[in-house]
């Protein structure tokens, strides 16, 4: 017990004077406005790829991975705007406002980047032009991503519709779509922390290495999302402060809160990982 308490204290120290002293309420802050201005030019690029698809299932698909782990107060003014970015025809593929659309969507994933490089204590040696690649091939993997998830969810109903004739003994068990859309936007949400962990910041870090920070990150969301809600609808009143602006307004405080839970995941990671080391050092004397 007073080796958990010593790893508690000792933990949540590092996690605070390290968060405090790298300015991690500013890197929040620029995670917040990198991810807002980032995702229209996303949907863009995304649309055009998928140009070639059903664009309002996509659009709904979409909307549907990407808001449906948002309180709905919150999420349902930008998803109406998001379902009107989608649902216009686009056909100028590879042209320059495509390619300047996917580059600044890829500014969302450098915000990321550098957020974890300096909550996991690390420098980033990798040349520029590997970075921004990188960065490039994590919006091209998300809007494939999303198409794959489209074109499945398309193909679901046929499928349960014959599972059911073949096996009537299924039916209670197989669910409706709307319960797949939310499993499949969870299992989106856990896939894309473990691998922007792995992969965004220099270094090498296993499983074990990042699942403390991650599990800390959903539980915090949750709860964040839960209390963030609940005040809104109780307390705040956004539109008489903002008028016009109040839903982009509230989006940032929520992205704000969101990009602080996440930095301070990584760095509750990278405090495990030092008090683990100075742990070890006696033994290797």
């Amino acid at each position: 017990m007073r080796n958990i308490r010593r790893f508690l204290r000792t933990t949540t120290l590092d996690v605070y004077n390290h968060f405090s002293s790298d300015d991690g309420w500013a890197f929040a802050s620029h995670i917040a406005l990198s991810s807002l201005m980032a995702l229209f030019p996303f949907l863009i690029f995304a649309t055009t790829l998928a140009s070639f698809v059903d664009t309002k299932e996509f659009a709904n698909t979409t909307v549907h991975v990407i808001f449906d782990m948002w309180p709905k107060n919150i999420a349902a003014p930008i998803a109406h705007e998001v379902m009107n970015v989608l649902t216009v025809q686009r056909t100028d593929l590879l042209t320059l406002s495509v390619i300047a659309a996917a580059y600044f969507a890829s500014n969302g994933v450098e915000a990321l980047r550098i957020a974890l490089n300096r909550a996991y204590r690390v420098n980033d040696r990798r040349s520029i032009l590997f970075c921004r690649l990188q960065s490039l091939g994590f919006v091209l993997l998300g809007t494939l991503s999303l198409m794959a998830i489209s074109f499945l969810l398309v193909l679901a109903p046929l499928a349960v519709k014959l599972i059911i004739k073949s096996v009537p003994e299924l039916k209670g068990y197989i669910g409706t779509i709307a319960a797949w859309r939310y499993t499949i936007t969870v299992l989106v949400l856990v896939s894309s922390l473990f691998i922007v962990h792995i992969w965004l910041p220099a270094g090498r870090r296993s499983l074990g290495d990042i699942l403390p920070g991650i599990v800390l990150t959903l539980v915090a969301w949750l709860a964040a999302a839960y209390a963030f809600a609940a005040y809104l609808a109780t307390f705040a009143n956004y539109v008489s402060t903002y008028a016009g602006l109040a839903s982009i307004m509230v989006a940032i405080v929520f992205l704000y809160m969101l990009s602080a839970i996440f930095i301070i995941g990584a760095e509750f990671n990278a405090a495990i990982m030092n008090f683990r080391n100075r742990e070890q050092q006696p033994e290797q004397a």
